[in-house]
């Protein structure tokens, strides 16, 4: 079966992950998502975020991960464009094993 995964790139300072769950579960009805939380990362700003032991960060990078059928992917991308800036969501064809 022919998906479309969808990835997210946040932080967690920006607070946008608890909302967006609950939207892509209660209004879009996704399937699955899966939050990944990093250990290190930089954006296009340079500004390293990262977790170690002497540092305790609350604003680490996260990733929002989903797939859905094509056109499905595709409202629901059309509608979160407007909310991310530029090159924070990713999209790309897969296929699902069934």
């Amino acid at each position: 079966m022919k998906v479309t995964m969808v990835r997210i790139y946040c932080t967690e300072g920006e607070g946008v992950m608890q909302g967006l769950l609950a939207r892509l579960h209660d209004e879009y009805r996704v399937r699955g998502v899966t939050v990944f939380r990093g250990i290190a990362g930089f954006g296009a700003s340079g500004e390293m975020h990262s977790s170690g032991l002497l540092d305790l960060s609350l604003d680490l990078p996260q990733v929002i991960e989903f797939f859905e059928q094509p056109s499905r992917a595709s409202e629901i991308l059309q509608d979160l464009a407007e909310e991310f800036a530029p090159g924070h969501i990713v999209s790309w064809a897969a296929e699902v094993n069934i």
